[in-house]
């Protein structure tokens, strides 16, 4: 009686870990397809919506949108959702080489360490200055 019990537990086990592992790998297979196969390297431009603009990250797939006085950000939670009509330093960040204000919403975003954290430009000309020198 123990082995039959056994046997099922081991089946059932079996049968949820293969469920488990098509599960995430789909999803993953799909996501690469849909993003230029690889993941962005330091220097490398990323696109606005997968840039969660409060914590100045990559996050690698589309962020939450927040419109605010006719643009659009991106948070990454409802936190940031909230941040990002009221705190000035969710929706600006400066440029590293001209220093100016740049409003993220149309900054040139770049990966800028392998901790995917990013920075903004307010211009191509800089975003290439910048990558030069580092």
């Amino acid at each position: 009686m123990k082995n039959l019990i056994f046997g099922i537990m081991a089946i059932f086990a079996l049968f949820l870990t293969s469920c488990k592992k098509s599960e995430t790998a789909t999803p993953a297979k799909t996501e690469m397809a849909s993003a230029s196969n690889e993941q962005p390297k330091v220097g490398d431009i990323v696109p606005n919506e997968k840039v969660c603009m409060v914590n100045n990250a990559y996050m690698g797939k589309k962020q939450l949108e927040v419109k605010y006085n006719g643009k659009t950000y991106y948070g990454c939670c409802a936190d940031c959702q909230k941040k990002i009509p009221t705190d000035e330093t969710a929706r600006t960040a400066y440029d590293p080489i001209s220093k100016n204000p740049v409003d993220k919403s149309v900054a040139i975003i770049a990966k800028s360490d392998e901790n995917d954290a990013v920075l903004y430009f307010e211009n191509e000309a800089n975003y290439k200055e910048y990558f030069q020198k580092n």
